[in-house]
């Protein structure tokens, strides 16, 4: 049962969130007509600082924080693929997010499926990249609410039963009608008070874990002593995994719609390069919430069979006096609200630009597009109640295995896309056909493994990223082949270069936070 002082540090924090939502109109006020652009990227506005935030409480999600200290508590090196692989990210942000804003922002494109039609003159590879952006998006927007749900009932906050299941709907109910209103201003003023709150917690159970312990290298060692020490470092077998995992999830992650709805939302590709260079302090984070697994271990905690994410908040609950705890807590939850509300406006966004406006109602305004893509934010939200308690845990975890897989099949199209238009998009479409059955059948063959073998040795890489080569193989030999069939393309309207160089044009746009 938690503690009164704990509750009462949780509902304070929640509540700040509430009241920061509410102000979230007053981010950047425009006097324009209301249009799609306005609701779902906060008229192109953002500065640097609230890029920033938004972009990292974007990325580092509450389930994140959740299992990869799990991860790392019961299988030990392994989980800290997380430190490169969200490092890799940054300098692929500072290149591939920048220019591609720089062309979003020029022909007024609002999801990057709107790219790939203006770029290839193809409505069936716009519709392919939209349909799996949505498609990889849910299983991670449930995920939020299970990782919120983890965390609070391994510290007592939360017992499943009816009434807690009616507190976790009013959070996110909250948090709907905040999103619905406002739009991106929502999750983008809340990003803040998750930031802060964060790494103030992190900073404090860090700092008294290491005060308890007597440092990390005790930490290591008692941690060695429970796991075994070769767990603590990667064995030869594991490299080709955690390497693949590491490089594979970066270059996966820069394709979501949340992420680049997020990016989206800067008002020059100059903040998108310094929010790029500033983003490894949320890596920091990430590493620490990794080390906390660790410690989790090392002083003994038991966490349930099947829920290794649990050891963190119950090191939590075991060492900090309550009113931090319930911080910790309280921090974690709002860090779920952030990318939900990112998530649902992006999954949104991209119906209505690249499946409403395209195939049902192409004359719809503005502002009935806005309308339709309120709701359906609203539906995508109450859709990932609905998956969470319908379902078990495990089946939300098996689908954003197969996320992470499928969205990565875009990236030929849009990055590959960024640089060359030489690609032809029928070819394009055939690899990511392949990629997605491919990717789909390794991962389901291997029991729901994102990590599988190839071969008949022991060499194990990641499904997506090998999916995403042979994704790559068909597009290049069927281009060759469409060319000398002599095949038609699409119109290329986004006057990028045909072959693989980087021009720059200057951009403008206000750069203040």
């Amino acid at each position: 049962m938690a503690d009164g002082a704990m509750t009462a540090t949780f509902l304070a924090v929640i509540g700040g969130a509430s009241l920061l939502a509410v102000t979230a109109r007053r981010l950047r006020p425009s006097d324009r007509l209301p249009s799609l652009e306005g609701w779902a990227l906060a008229d192109r506005s953002l500065g640097p600082v609230w890029t920033w935030f938004l972009l990292g409480g974007t990325i580092f999600t509450a389930y994140t924080f959740a299992a990869i200290p799990g991860l790392a508590y019961g299988n030990g090196a392994p989980a800290f693929f997380a430190v490169p692989y969200t490092v890799i990210v940054c300098p692929l942000a500072f290149v591939l997010l920048t220019r591609l804003w720089s062309v979003a922002r020029r022909h007024g494109y609002i999801t990057v499926a709107d790219f790939v039609r203006g770029r290839y003159g193809s409505p069936p590879l716009a519709l392919v990249v939209a349909l799996t952006g949505i498609l990889a998006t849910m299983p991670y927007l449930a995920l939020q609410l299970l990782g919120i749900r983890a965390v609070l009932t391994a510290g007592g906050v939360y017992a499943r039963g009816a009434t807690e299941d009616l507190v976790m709907v009013a959070l996110f109910a909250g948090l709907a009608v905040a999103t619905y209103r406002h739009g991106l201003r929502a999750p983008t003023v809340i990003s803040a008070l998750k930031a802060v709150a964060v790494f103030v917690s992190l900073t404090a159970v860090t700092w008294l874990v290491l005060a308890r312990l007597g440092g990390p290298g005790k930490v290591f060692d008692g941690a060695a002593e429970r796991l075994g020490g070769p767990a603590l470092l990667l064995t030869p077998e594991q490299q080709p995994a955690y390497a693949t995992l590491a490089l594979g999830s970066a270059l996966a992650l820069l394709m979501y719609p949340h992420v680049l709805t997020a990016g989206f939302a800067a008002d020059s590709s100059h903040t998108l390069r310094k929010v790029a260079v500033a983003l490894p302090a949320w890596t920091g984070l990430l590493a620490l919430f990794g080390f906390l697994g660790i410690a989790a271990l090392a002083t003994g905690v038991r966490a349930p069979e099947g829920g290794a994410e649990a050891a963190v908040p119950m090191l939590v609950d075991r060492l900090m006096p309550a009113p931090l705890a319930g911080l910790v807590f309280g921090a974690i939850t709002v860090g779920a609200l952030v990318p939900a509300a990112v998530m649902s406006i992006a999954a949104a966004t991209s119906f209505v630009r690249n499946v409403y406006v395209e195939y049902v109602h192409p004359t719809a305004t503005p502002k009935r597009q806005v309308r339709i893509a309120k709701a359906v934010s609203l539906t995508a939200k109450v859709g990932a109640v609905a998956f969470v308690f319908g379902l078990r845990d495990q089946a939300a975890i098996n689908l954003q295995f197969l996320g992470g897989v499928w969205i990565l099949q875009i990236f030929p199209a849009v990055a590959v896309g960024l640089f060359t238009g030489r690609l032809h998009p029928r070819a394009l479409l055939a690899g990511w056909g392949t990629g997605m059955l491919v990717g789909t059948f390794l991962v389901v063959r291997e029991g729901f493994s994102s990590v599988v073998s190839i071969g008949t040795g022991p060499f194990e890489v990641y499904a997506g990223l090998a999916a995403l080569l042979l994704n790559l193989a068909v597009a290049v030999v069927g281009t060759v082949i469409l060319e000398r069939l002599g095949v038609p393309r699409g119109a290329d309207l986004t006057d990028l270069p045909s072959r693989l160089t980087v021009s720059r044009r200057p951009e403008t746009g206000a750069n203040n936070a």
